[in-house]
């Protein structure tokens, strides 16, 4: 079990000559002619980026932690169907709630144009609307972790609201709450297509989205990696303070009440959480519902949508088993070596942070020298892809495999039973579930994917998210809904079917 793992070292040298072919370039055209484009223009973005993020973030915490305290003291019958729609927005793709977004508050939309969504305002509310849900399911996480003596202790004291708060809900928050934000801050200064969709020109510009514009629009490679050098001191800046209070967790835990309460049975807490809860369905309900109607009316199955159907399948399948080909090795090494289980988390999160615009810019430079860009495109968009998919396959297979080793090593040194042999015999049957629920999982993170199919992609390329983005470039509003609700209920049924495999994999 001590023995080198020629598999391990090499998924590890491949992410990180991945991530080194994308950072190096960038690091030295950014300081041979990319230190003269810091001008005034990159620091505006700049500006933008940290001034929406921090905004996003403030906003999305001020909504979430009240709805998620609300929800931890009060237990009414449609508590669950509230929990599930609070995941929706992190599991649909960007664009589908975009499109729904657009379908309420656009000048076409159910509110008749209310305000500019393009812009500022369009970003905060798009930020808010995926990341409030979030900042509650992982506040109301916390709260459910505070032990059952404490609210017996409470109740006993005949503690107040403010008491609960400033002496058991407030302690039990404080510690993961600059982590949260930093979390949420760090989605919002990357994001790409809300913004790139959004963003309404060059006064609503990020980083990331200014990058796409430098390579795909003004081919200004050198002005692309000033922008992406700042990105990565952005985001490298954000995950070591991360770090520092606990790490960033990339997916919300499984809500379950886990203690009874006895507070807030007064009128006027009834009355503060029922309002809180119903804000929150306000913010969430209408794009969703818009995004329902208006697209089961306008589907529209064409060729171009069956083709890129066909193509988002194809590269998210690939993806899927690319990055269980990496993950599994660092999940069978980390099971086995506590050396290894750091090294193992911290090459699956290399690529969150170092930023896909960054990575893109990088393999650009260096292939856009030596081969045709466009005729790589499907090899690159799977690798990136791959990439963001690696911390998700991760989670999912590396405790399955810790559990497997545990119960299966000494019966299988005593056999002898090793290399191909244990992985049919053993491993494979033991570990069907889990590797399928990865598989899944990696598919979704693919199928939804807009950034690396813009950077990379062609004419010819074109997946499900690209082809909605191309509708609405072309003013088909209408068939862009369609498609997008498509989209949207292809990843809810991958996402049931991974949640039912899930709960198969925890009855077995």
């Amino acid at each position: 079990m001590g023995s080198v793992n020629p598999a391990a070292f090499l998924a590890t040298a491949l992410i990180f000559v991945a991530l080194l072919a994308g950072f190096l370039p960038v690091l030295w055209l950014g300081f041979e002619q990319g230190i003269s484009g810091f001008d005034p223009y990159l620091w505006r973005v700049l500006r933008f980026t940290l001034v929406q993020a921090g905004l996003s973030t403030l906003i999305s915490l001020a909504i979430g932690i009240p709805l998620a305290r609300s929800l931890a003291r009060r237990k009414f019958p449609g508590r669950p169907m509230v929990l599930r729609l609070l995941a929706l927005p992190q599991a649909l793709p960007a664009i589908v709630v975009i499109i729904g977004i657009i379908e309420v508050y656009g000048t076409r939309g159910w509110l008749g144009g209310a305000f500019d969504i393009y812009g500022l305002q369009g970003i905060l509310l798009a930020h808010v609307l995926f990341n409030f849900p979030f900042a509650a399911r992982l506040a109301l996480a916390e709260f459910e972790r505070v032990p059952p003596e404490s609210w017996k202790l409470a109740a006993q004291l005949d503690f107040s609201a403010g008491d609960i708060w400033r002496l058991i809900e407030w302690p039990q928050l404080r510690a993961s709450l600059p982590g949260m934000a930093l979390l949420i801050f760090l989605l919002c200064a990357s994001s790409f297509a809300i913004v790139l969709i959004l963003g309404g020109g060059p006064r609503a510009t990020t980083l990331e989205v200014a990058i796409f514009q430098a390579l795909r629009s003004d081919f200004d490679p050198a002005r692309a990696a000033a922008l992406a050098l700042l990105q990565l001191m952005l985001c490298a800046g954000l995950a070591v303070l991360g770090q520092r209070w606990g790490g960033l967790t990339l997916n919300a835990p499984t809500l379950r009440r886990t203690s009874a309460r006895y507070d807030g049975h007064g009128l006027g807490s009834r009355l503060a959480d029922a309002l809180t809860v119903s804000l929150g369905l306000v913010i969430l309900l209408p794009p969703l519902l818009a995004l329902g109607v208006s697209g089961a009316m306008n589907i529209n199955v064409t060729a171009g949508l069956a083709r890129a159907a066909v193509t988002s399948i194809g590269l998210g399948l690939t993806t899927s088993v690319v990055a269980l080909l990496v993950v599994w090795p660092l999940a069978a090494r980390a099971a086995r070596s506590a050396r290894w289980r750091r090294v193992s988390s911290m090459a699956v999160l290399a690529g969150w942070i170092i930023p896909p615009a960054v990575l893109a810019t990088g393999w650009f430079i260096v292939l856009s020298r030596h081969a045709d860009v466009t005729g790589l495109a499907p090899i690159l968009v799977i690798a990136m892809n791959g990439l963001m998919a690696l911390p998700f396959v991760f989670q999912v297979l590396s405790p399955a495999v810790a559990q497997a080793a545990a119960r299966h090593d000494p019966l299988c040194a005593g056999l002898g039973i090793t290399g191909l042999n244990r992985l049919r015999l053993i491993d494979l049957p033991a570990l069907r579930k889990p590797v399928g629920l990865a598989l899944i999982m990696g598919f979704v993170v693919s199928l939804g994917d807009l950034t690396a199919i813009s950077l990379f992609g062609t004419q010819g390329l074109v997946t499900l998210p690209s082809f909605i983005h191309r509708q609405m470039g072309s003013y088909r509003i209408d068939e862009a809904v369609g498609s997008a609700l498509l989209l949207g209920c292809l990843v809810l049924a991958l996402m049931r079917l991974a949640e039912h495999w899930s709960a198969a994999h925890d009855r077995a």
